[in-house]
């Protein structure tokens, strides 16, 4: 199995109360890592835009599929579900159990192997509801797993966002209450879906466009993506050290891990190299660029002159074909004239 996976530093803000008093977070959950296959995310896409067309519904929700194993969710299928909520009263949401127990019975016909693993919804956000409703889930899955899947993302990066529900306990002696507390997650791919995935990417590639403006294209997607990677990175330690979030040593030790893997571009020869590298990256870019739009010219050119000659041809063999054709009609002229003089 293929993972194309990015690690999301996202500040633990759900996490924290509103109030001013300490709290901790208790979970017995083994899920580390939640892999969410290309299958779903087309399947959640197609069932967003089902409902957007006849319902003014701001998100859907549905059940996924998949297994667990050493600490890795696979989710590799999802089904929709019946799902209407009011917009002012959070307290007031349908959920169609009916539904979901008989599109699950159908699923396990067809692979026994993958159960109720969790639930999605389009968000793009969590809502109020939400640990209302992943406690409905949890009937079906003790350790339910909520995947919130943009269906329209306007950020670079990935549009997944998995969280688990746990306890939190209050230093100030108040009831525990339940929260969602964030996961990592993934886009994982076997070898079929790669194959479908690219064959979809090639019907959708724009075929008009050269390969230098889809790199550089690319390139600043890339860029986009690793900037908005980095703000969220400084906002949160910027919020840890002003005292508004916990210190969390996991993310510290893996930033400090990214910070020892950053080149040193003090080093007047790295970046020599590094710019000689890049500029010999673009003169290749460039020149093929140039190539190939001479030799589709030189294409066009040729392909202009066969037809000029073609169409000439046929202009010449209609012109025969009339003399040919004017001739014999005075033949036979001459013929029936010759036999009116001798009658």
């Amino acid at each position: 199995t293929t993972l194309l996976y990015t690690i999301k530093f996202e500040p633990p803000s759900i996490m924290a109360s509103s109030s001013s008093a300490t709290t901790t977070t208790s979970s017995s959950s083994t899920i580390e890592t939640v892999v969410v296959h290309p299958l779903v995310l087309l399947s959640v896409v197609d069932h967003y835009n089902r409902i957007d067309k006849v319902s003014s519904q701001k998100r859907v929700v549905g059940c996924l599929l998949g297994s667990l194993r050493k600490g890795v969710l696979d989710v590799s299928n999802s089904f929709a579900v019946p799902f209407d909520e009011d917009d002012k009263d959070p307290d007031v949401y349908f959920l169609d159990h009916d539904y979901l127990e008989s599109m699950y019975a159908m699923f396990k016909k067809v692979n026994a192997k993958e159960k109720i693993v969790g639930w999605y919804h389009t968000g793009p956000k969590l809502h109020p509801n939400d640990i209302k409703i992943n406690e409905i889930i949890k009937s079906y899955c003790p350790e339910s797993v909520l995947v919130i899947i943009d269906a329209k993302p306007r950020d670079l990066g990935l549009p997944t966002d998995a969280y688990i529900a746990v306890e939190e306990v209050h230093d100030d002696g108040t009831p525990t209450t339940k929260t969602f507390d964030h996961v990592k997650s993934e886009i994982g791919a076997e070898e079929a879906e790669e194959v479908g995935v690219e064959h979809l990417l090639r019907d959708i590639k724009d075929t008009t466009v050269g390969t230098l403006s889809q790199h550089l294209t690319t390139q600043v997607a890339a860029l986009k993506s690793l900037q908005s990677k980095l703000q969220d990175i400084s906002r949160y330690l910027t919020q840890v050290t002003d005292g508004k979030l916990p210190v969390n040593h996991p993310i510290i030790y893996q930033l400090q891990d990214v910070f020892n893997l950053l080149p040193n571009l003090n080093v007047p020869d790295l970046m020599k190299a590094f710019t000689v590298k890049t500029n010999d990256q673009n003169l290749v870019m460039y020149t093929a660029s140039i190539i190939r739009a001479v030799i589709a010219l030189h294409s066009l050119i040729n392909n202009k002159t066969t037809n000029c000659a073609a169409e000439k041809e046929g202009t010449k063999k209609v012109e025969v074909e009339k003399e040919d054709k004017e001739e014999k009609e005075k033949d036979t002229k001459e013929d029936s004239n010759k036999k009116d003089v001798k009658s």
